[in-house]
């Protein structure tokens, strides 16, 4: 990768080109002749045609000596262009040589003092930081700089540039806390001289920029690329070159961040730019080529990433030459990418870690380590490990040298280092390497997560899944090694679940830590998703396609402004209420464990293994499977381990189990037994006694209910009291302890408008619309037509479910018919207790499989195809409720409220929401966080329970459970287990699963506080 920068050009200092010397009126025929050769030059130049510039930069030399003089200014200038034609080729030696006669020729003619000299100087400076030589480099730039300071003045802007230049230096160097003063004193002179608007202010933001990158402070890093994007657009016009190069910037950041929907179109438009104002042949557009090729490569997008490295190649020989650096750069993403690919021979061929390293002027460096590495990994794969030791070491040790031991870079050095180890059976070694790592990764999270929205926040920790996946991978490898499984339950406890987590604890602050301003900025954040969502239920109406979906991604982007602000404002006050490290979280976990209790953690990953078995086979034939593993804590700390095998299995095995139950299938119990063998009988042997457990799913085990389950002789519910986590962090303590609300809120029986469409006595189904892979127009087409042609069923058993609860509870306010809308939800202050009746929808965003029998197409489907979705899944899945669109033909507005937007109540004090309705519990499955859904969006705005259902319920077995769960409830039962009891009083009655087992409880297990318990018997 290449970032943009490099030395500034210090223009208000260059020498005149070499027009007529004053005084001569007719200039000589061949000092004409020698201006057109030199301006040709310079033009070529510009257009990165070095190998052509030479030609008639040579002519203009030789014309001039030969009619001025060996030390004539005009001379000078030509030696300069010359120097600096030598140094892109990589003709140091030469550069060198006739940037000296250029510096000497004009120290004799203007004196030493003169600002001419400093440019030299400068010339001369930024040639040997090229090569390395800083020692060389560092006085040229100090003499220059006194020499513009006392000739200018020290508010100059030529001054500034100087600056820029020596901060770069020192950056190349490692030397942060140098640099940073010199960028930043660069920066306010040019503010002040020039004006806050002026490239030149941009030039100081893209370095200070780049200082900040490369210490892994991404945060202070993008709002000074985007404060410089934007000073170029306007200054220079949108198609500069200069906006190229701070694309490239912005774009190398999000691409670190692993947000590469965004940073692909940056390069795109980068190279766009480049091809059309430089010519495709331009270096330039070989670094943007390499960039775009690299952020292919990292997505496993191997067929458009090759063409891209191929071309960057085939520029740089042109320009350069074979033998230059650079090619042995672009030579070395080839080699990368074919390593990628497991094609360790063409890989080899195009390994040239010989070659030097130095950059263009202009573009970062390629840092020696980032090489050592690369050359490291393929001795590593080709079972040549002394060689790759020696490299890893070097590396490693350059990196901690220059950047820290917590630099992300050392964290990568560190991986492959263990990766070694682990092929020379240096287990312990490796582990250790690789508890190293995993604590920079946490502590990059822990700083740059603070930071983040929610969506970038997911983003990143995406990122960080390869890390993970490893470690799963090792933990198969090596079961019964005691410090993998303490690892790998590390990493499994930190990251699982943790983007709602981050998003709890963000909303948490805004309402107990931050004041007015910041409640204000939540405000106008709730609105823009109530906008969101509101032209998500009207359809594109008269707007044109492309101008819907704009829309549509505008108002996210300006929602996820907002959550970045709010996170940047609230991150003081989250770090005091941080997560224990990875050293302590296992050990706080079983701590927080009941004695009577264990915690299973199940985890899909993507099989990475360790150690290649066959050289040269490809990573991605050996990176393809999906598999489960189950860890389990005990409370003395113990851990057990098993992997449960491929995840296709296990997913088929969970969608067939969950459809037999929400079709109400006689034959459901052959469906339970298979699940069972293949996702609990396995890791019942760990258990042992515990008959007490708290799951925390992963991947489709989110949407099945394990009470169902049966095990040959009997149903798990009988033998098991499942509490169900988004991971075994929520086991521990809030940092807050909020009290919790004393009000109890009911919301049912929602008015639809609609006259009973079915006889009286019929079972009345608590509908949900649910539709798969559909373009945002095919979805609310949809939508629209279910309200126009069948109308929402009423539901009096959700109004009698109501009253049960009133009965029991005589405090609870009732909000039913036309009252239970969504103006009322959303205005609601944060009750104790909230339920809500009604029917829901949820548009799944991925395929289930064709033998699937739980999902529902409503409307016309056929065909349809699979465009562009909403652009957050939290758009897919809400509830229907009073509202003018729930009365009036063809218009849903007003009615549905989305899971986005009850993200944004205040539940904080709310000990339980009930969401009596159906499929509440569905979602977007994402691996390692969870089902974005209503569930999710509840427990994000501090909801400490929610029990949501998992298939289409039936209004009156329905009512009848709600009823007992409230009466279990009031008898002083914990909240989960409140439910259990209720769903075992139900089985008597109505003894298939469909009926008692459609709900489950996620969160806290423990009696409620807002209401005081009847008095016992």
């Amino acid at each position: 990768m290449w970032r943009i920068l490099g030395w500034t050009v210090v223009v208000v200092l260059c020498c005149a080109t070499g027009k007529a010397v004053a005084g001569e009126d007719q200039p000589e025929p061949r000092l004409s002749e020698a201006q057109t050769a030199f301006e040709e030059a310079t033009k070529l130049l510009e257009a990165g045609r070095y190998a052509e510039a030479l030609t008639p930069g040579e002519q203009a030399l030789e014309l001039r000596e030969a009619v001025l003089g060996a030390s004539h200014l005009e001379v000078a200038a030509s030696l300069n262009l010359l120097g600096d034609l030598y140094r892109r080729q990589g003709d140091h030696a030469r550069a060198e040589r006739v940037l000296q006669r250029a510096l000497a020729i004009r120290e004799a003619t203007l004196g030493k003092q003169h600002p001419h000299v400093a440019q030299l100087l400068h010339s001369l400076a930024n040639l040997y930081g090229e090569q390395g030589a800083y020692s060389r480099a560092e006085p040229l730039y100090a003499r220059a700089l006194a020499i513009l300071e006392v000739a200018l003045g020290k508010q100059h802007p030529g001054v500034a540039a100087s600056l820029n230049n020596l901060a770069s230096l020192y950056w190349m160097q490692g030397m942060y806390s140098r640099a940073e003063p010199l960028h930043e004193r660069a920066l306010a002179i040019q503010e002040t001289a020039l004006g806050k608007q002026h490239p030149d202010v941009a030039i100081s933001l893209n370095g200070l920029a780049n200082l900040y990158m490369e210490q892994g402070m991404y945060s202070r890093a993008e709002p000074l690329y985007a404060r410089a994007l934007a000073i170029q657009e306007v200054a220079l016009g949108k198609q500069h070159p200069d906006v190229a190069a701070s694309l490239n910037n912005l774009a190398l950041l999000y691409m670190e961040q692993g947000m590469y929907s965004r940073a692909e179109p940056l390069y795109a438009r980068a190279l766009a730019i480049q091809e059309v104002a430089l010519g495709k042949q331009h270096p330039d557009v070989a670094i943007s080529l390499s960039n775009l090729g690299h952020l292919y490569m990292v997505q496993g997008l191997y067929s458009r990433a090759e063409p891209l490295h191929e071309r960057a190649l085939t520029i740089w020989e042109a320009v350069l030459g074979k033998q230059h650096p650079h090619v042995a750069i672009s030579l070395n993403n080839l080699a990368n990418l074919y390593t990628e690919q497991g094609l360790h021979s063409r890989a080899t061929y195009s390994y040239r870690p010989e070659v030097g390293w130095a950059p263009p002027i202009g573009y970062e460096r390629l840092r020696p380590s980032a090489a050592l590495n690369r050359s490291a990994n393929l001795y590593n794969e080709q079972v040549l490990y002394s060689r790759a030791e020696s490299l890893y070491e070097r590396a490693l040790a350059i990196q901690e040298a220059a950047l820290g031991k917590q630099h992300p870079y050392v964290a990568e050095s560190l991986k492959g280092l263990a990766r070694l180890r682990l092929a020379q059976d240096q287990t312990a070694r490796a582990v250790s390497l690789l508890s190293r790592a995993f604590s920079i990764s946490e502590l990059r999270l822990r700083q740059e997560g603070l930071d983040f929205s929610e969506s970038r926040l997911a983003s990143f920790l995406q990122v960080l899944r390869s890390e993970e996946d490893f470690l799963y991978s090792l933990l198969r490898e090596h079961p019964d090694d005691a410090s993998v499984r303490r690892l790998a339950l590390s990493s499994v406890l930190l990251r699982k679940g943790r983007s709602v987590e981050e998003t709890a604890n963000t909303s948490r602050t805004i309402y107990f830590g931050l004041g007015d301003e910041d409640r204000n900025i939540f405000e106008r954040l709730r609105g823009l998703r109530t906008q969101l969502a509101t032209l998500s239920h009207q359809g594109p109406g008269s707007l044109s396609p492309a101008d819907y979906q704009q829309r549509l991604e505008s108002l996210a982007e300006q929602g996820n402004a907002l959550e970045t602000q709010l996170a940047r404002r609230s991150a003081p006050l989250r770090v005091l209420t941080a997560l224990p490290g990875p050293e302590q979280i296992v050990d706080r976990v079983a701590a927080a464990l009941p004695r009577d209790g264990a915690l299973v953690e199940f985890v899909a990953y993507t099989e990475d293994r360790p150690v290649e078995p066959t050289p040269g086979t490809p990573g991605s034939q050996l990176a393809s499977e999906l598999r489960y593993l189950a860890l389990v804590l005990l409370p003395n700390a113990t851990i057990r381990t098993v992997d449960l095998g491929p995840a296709a299995a296990i997913d088929q095995a969970a969608s067939t189990f969950r459809d037999a139950l929400a079709s109400s299938d006689a034959a459901w119990q052959g469906p339970a037994r298979a699940l069972y063998s293949l996702a609990f009988g396995p890791l019942k042997p760990l258990l042992g006694n515990v008959r007490r457990v708290f799951l925390a799913p992963d991947g489709q085990l989110n949407l099945v209910p394990f009470a169902a389950l049966h095990d040959g002789k009997g149903l798990l519910v009988d033998s098991f009291h499942f509490t169900y986590l988004s991971s075994g962090k929520d086991l521990l303590p809030h940092p807050r302890d909020i009290p919790p609300s004393r009000s109890v809120v009911v919301l049912a029986d929602p008015d639809f408008g609609a006259p009973p469409s079915t006889t009286p006595g019929a079972q009345r189904q608590r509908a949900s619309l649910v539709l798969r892979s559909l373009s945002v127009k095919s979805f609310f087409s949809t939508l629209r037509a279910d309200f126009a042609e069948r109308t929402w069923v009423p539901l009096p058993g959700t109004r009698r479910e109501a009253e049960a609860i009133q009965r029991l509870l005589p405090q609870a306010q009732l909000f039913l018919g036309s009252e239970a809308s969504k103006q009322r939800l959303l205005s609601l202050p944060a009750p104790g207790v909230l339920h809500i009746a009604t029917h829901g929808f949820f548009l799944e965003d991925s395929a289930t499989p064709d033998a699937s029998r739980a999902v529902v197409h409503t409307g016309a489907l056929s065909g349809a195809p699979a465009a562009q979705h909403l652009p957050d899944p939290l758009l897919r899945s809400g509830l229907v409720l009073s509202g003018p669109g729930a009365q009036v033909p063809h218009s849903p507005d007003g009615s549905l409220v989305t899971a986005l937007e009850l993200a944004g109540l205040d539940l904080w004090g709310t000990e339980l929401v009930v969401l009596s309705a159906c499929e509440t519990g569905r979602g977007d499955v994402k691996l390692g966080q969870g089902v974005y859904g209503l569930r999710r969006a509840l427990i994000s705005a501090g909801a400490e329970t929610v029990v949501s259902s998992l298939w289409k319920v039936n209004d009156d077995t329905t009512h009848q459970l709600m009823r007992a769960y409230y009466r279990h409830l009031l008898a002083g039962r914990p909240r989960v287990s409140a439910l259990r009891e209720a769903m075992l009083e139900l089985r008597k009655v109505h003894p298939h699963p469909y009926a008692w087992a459609p709900f489950t409880g996620l969160g806290r297990d423990a009696p409620l506080r807002s209401i005081a318990p009847l008095p016992k018997e």
